[in-house]
This record gives structure tokens, C-alpha cells and sequence, in this order.
């Protein structure tokens, strides 16, 4: 499968400004993703904006991200939209702030009902498995999703003419 950058369908609703995701979010991590068929994938530039310890990432930023990704990776491979339920992480390794880009992947790996599995996986600026986590979303119809999350349907997250 070729990779298919996505589109943010939710940038364009009036005063949408997700911290994960929002191009418009002053203070958000400004996150774009690309859909690589059985992954989805984010490359991220930190900054010391967002350091915990002296040039390291806050660990609750590297845990938006994940969070962040993981929803991706099911409007991408779910065709539908939720609310995370739980978060298990696993912290390895550190991630510089200083060191250049990193880059995450998701995978769905379950789906129960509604509940829905992402795997997530954190690389830090030497390419190193730096956390890891799997992320529970309660996933609605697409229908409720529509009503209650305005998911705009997963071709939007597609369109090439934006």
C-alpha cells in the first residue's frame, strides 16, 4: 500500500482547536498523519516548550501523542470515531528535546464491540523504541459519531483536493 498523507476534516469546523491536531492551536503540538495501511504514522519536532525534565519530553506529552495517533489510527482503519477509555504506557527510553524529529506508529490490534485496541509505538531521535502503549476507545456507530463527535466520515480524512 502506498503511503496517503491525511487530511484534518476537523480543521475546517468553526472553532475546532484539538491540542493534539489543530494546524490552528497556538500552543498545540500541530500533529499530521499519514496512513501507511497497516500503520499509522506521525513524524513530530519537539521543542523545549514541551520538556519535563531539562531537554526531555513531559512524559503527558508523549502520552497526548499517543493518544493523539492511536484516535488516527481508528477513523483511519475503524471508519468511525470514540473517546479513549484507557491508557496503558510503558516509558523505555528518554526523548530529547534537542535532538531532532521523532516519529510514532498505530495499529489497531483489537476490536470487542465498541471497544477498540490501538498499539502505539513512541520513536525517540535516535530511532529507538522510547515508550510504548495500548490505548482503549469506546468507538460509536457511525451514525452517533456523526452526532455526537461531528465525524465528518472517513473519506474527508482523504480528500486530495484540499
Amino acid at each position: 500500500m502506498e503511503k496517503r498523507k491525511m487530511y484534518n476534516a476537523y480543521a475546517d469546523l468553526e472553532g475546532y482547536n484539538c491540542f493534539g491536531c489543530s494546524p490552528s492551536n497556538p500552543y498545540g503540538l500541530k500533529c499530521e498523519f499519514v496512513d501507511e495501511g497497516e500503520y499509522v504514522t506521525c513524524h513530530w519536532q519537539p521543542t523545549g516548550n514541551y520538556q519535563g525534565f531539562f531537554h526531555i519530553l513531559h512524559g503527558g506529552i508523549q502520552a497526548t501523542l499517543m493518544d493523539e495517533i492511536a484516535s488516527w489510527a481508528i477513523f483511519s482503519h475503524e471508519r468511525t470515531a470514540g473517546v479513549t477509555t484507557e491508557m496503558k504506557i510503558t516509558y523505555r527510553r528518554p526523548v530529547r528535546t534537542d535532538g531532532g524529529e521523532i516519529w510514532l506508529r498505530a495499529k489497531v490490534t483489537e476490536v470487542h464491540k465498541r471497544l477498540v485496541t490501538a498499539r502505539v509505538e513512541l520513536f525517540n531521535e535516535k530511532n529507538e523504541l522510547a515508550a510504548e502503549a495500548d490505548v482503549v476507545y469506546m468507538v460509536y456507530p457511525e451514525e452517533i459519531a456523526r452526532k455526537k463527535l461531528d465525524w465528518p466520515g472517513v473519506e474527508a480524512f482523504y480528500n486530495s483536493e484540499k
